[in-house]
Formats: C-alpha cells, sequence, structure tokens
C-alpha cells in the first residue's frame, strides 16, 4: 500500500498544499474560543460556567497541542519560519510544551508506528482496559493527579538548561514557557482580572490531559492490528458531530489514520483528504478504521 495508489502527484500536490491565511485561522480560532470562556466566566461567574470553561479550555488547549503537532511536521504554515515562531509561542509555551523536542519524538512515532519501536506504545498498548482501570485513569486526570507529575517534569526540566541555540548559547524552554504564561496573567489582569487565569492553569492540569488522554485512546487504543505497518490497522479515524469537535477533536485531529497514511497533509486539508479515500475505497475492506463517535471508541476500549 503506498499513497501512490490512490492519487496522482497532481491530486496529492492539491492536498499538501499549506496555507499560511489557514493555518493563522486555526490559531486564531483556538486563541478566540480560550478568551470567550474567559469572557464568559468575567461575566457570569459561577460553578456552572467555570466547570464549562474549564472544559472548554481544555479542548482548546488540547488544540494548541494539535496546532504544535502540525508545526512540527512542517505542514501548518507555508512559511518555514512561521512554523517554528507561532507553532513555539502561540502553541506550544502556553501548554507548557516545546516544539522541536516534541517534534523530534514524534518523528520517531510516525516512522515506527505498527512496531513494537513505537515511542508512544506505553500510552495505548494495554488497551482494551477494565473498565476499573479506566475509572482510575480518568480520576487522575480529573483531579490533577496527572497534571501534578507534568509539573514535576517541567521542574526537572527546567533545571538543566541544555538546549542550544545556532549562536552557540542555552535557552530553558520550560522558562520561555512560563514566561509565556506570565504574559498570558498580564494580558488577564490588563483586559479582564488576573484571578481568570486560574482556569487556564486549571484547565490545563485537569481536563487538558483527560481530553489529551480520550484522544490517545481513539488515535491508538484497541485498534485491530497494533502491530502492523498499515494505519488502517494500528490507528483509526472517528467520525465527530460538532459538540466533539469543539471537545476532543480540534482541528480536524479526529482523522487520524489519513493523518498517519500521509503526515504531511496539513489538519486545515484532512477532512477533504479523508472524503477522497473514501470515494477512491480506502477504507472498503478496513471499516474497523473508522468509528463514529468517541462513545463507540469508548464503548470498545473500556472492558
Amino acid at each position: 500500500m503506498h499513497i501512490s495508489d490512490y492519487f496522482t502527484p497532481a491530486e496529492l500536490k492539491e492536498f499538501n498544499t499549506s496555507s499560511d491565511a489557514l493555518a493563522m485561522l486555526q490559531v486564531a480560532s483556538s486563541w478566540l474560543i480560550i478568551w470567550a470562556s474567559f469572557l464568559v466566566v468575567y461575566w457570569v461567574p459561577n460553578l456552572i460556567t467555570v466547570l464549562l470553561a474549564l472544559f472548554v479550555i481544555g479542548g482548546r488547549q488540547l488544540g494548541l497541542a494539535v496546532l504544535m503537532h502540525d508545526a512540527g511536521h512542517r505542514s501548518l504554515f507555508a512559511s518555514k519560519r512561521l512554523n517554528e515562531i507561532v507553532g513555539q509561542w502561540l502553541c506550544a509555551y502556553p501548554v507548557f510544551a516545546e516544539l522541536e523536542t516534541y517534534a523530534t519524538s514524534h518523528r520517531r512515532h510516525h516512522a515506527q508506528a505498527g512496531s513494537e519501536d513505537d515511542p508512544d506504545l506505553p500510552n495505548y498498548r494495554s488497551y482494551p482496559v477494565e473498565r476499573a482501570s479506566f475509572k482510575r485513569k480518568i480520576i487522575r486526570d480529573l483531579t490533577g493527579q496527572t497534571g501534578y507529575k507534568a509539573i514535576q517534569g517541567l521542574i526537572q526540566q527546567g533545571s538543566d538548561i541544555t538546549v542550544q541555540t545556532g549562536a552557540g548559547r542555552s535557552r530553558n524552554h520550560t522558562v520561555n514557557a512560563l514566561l509565556v504564561n506570565l504574559g498570558l496573567w498580564f494580558l488577564l489582569s490588563v483586559f479582564l482580572s488576573g484571578w481568570l487565569y486560574l482556569l487556564w492553569f486549571g484547565a490545563w492540569l485537569t481536563t487538558f490531559t483527560f481530553w489529551s488522554r480520550i484522544r490517545q485512546v481513539a488515535e491508538h487504543g484497541a485498534v485491530s492490528d497494533l502491530y502492523d505497518p498499515d494505519p488502517r490497522k494500528h490507528t483509526r479515524t472517528t467520525l465527530v458531530n460538532r459538540l466533539e469537535r469543539v471537545f476532543l477533536s480540534p482541528h480536524y485531529v479526529n482523522y487520524h489514520c489519513e493523518h498517519h497514511f500521509a503526515p504531511t497533509v496539513p489538519c486545515y486539508r484532512l477532512r477533504e483528504f479523508h472524503l477522497a479515500l473514501v470515494k477512491k475505497g480506502f477504507y472498503r475492506e478496513h471499516t474497523s478504521a473508522l468509528s463514529h463517535g468517541y462513545a463507540q471508541v469508548i464503548k470498545n476500549a473500556v472492558g
């Protein structure tokens, strides 16, 4: 199976073409939803709006991570420099991540997916799991226990300034991420109220890890054959409704089988790429690679 079995070079070029305007629209849309969530809680502060904001913001933090992922593939923007700058400062640092470190690991995942050497296997190898086990995982996520472990990792990273720049100087990415988050707190203090930053950090500790876990399960958990190189067997695409797209599948991240088949297709072209593949019979004998909604994914992955 090769992509040339389904598309001519001209057809593939159309899907692979990145657009700076479309990419910036994706970034702006996530940040607009984030700020809208802040505004709602600022105007109507109560338990319901706070809880809703935590889940929406956590979903959009996942969205920023998705955009960082595309920038790591150098496919989000047509401009290499915009992939580096926007992917780092507006997508990675706000969620305490670092673009190049992530991209290096993620490229290994793509090269070795469908094998025992996949570096991401610990995230989904155990699925399907028993209901009690999955419940414990979700409780750890939503109570901040998973997030606390992430904080411990950041503290460790912050103690080591090891990343070298082209000029031969060291850069501490943890410090940069803290500065970006300090900038977010400052903007909230100036335009709304500084206490709203607690929503951002609280979501990062809880709902962001929760949504990320569901995404990992959807992408590679309880698939037909985790150790087969065919992406229709070691990953899946989840067909979603509008509500699921808001929380769980920002920026078309649900089209994960398509992404593994052609990693250079930008996220904003994945839906059209999926429809073209369906039309060409890509899934005809691999219907298990398609799930209809995340409820079906969880049902299959949790016993």
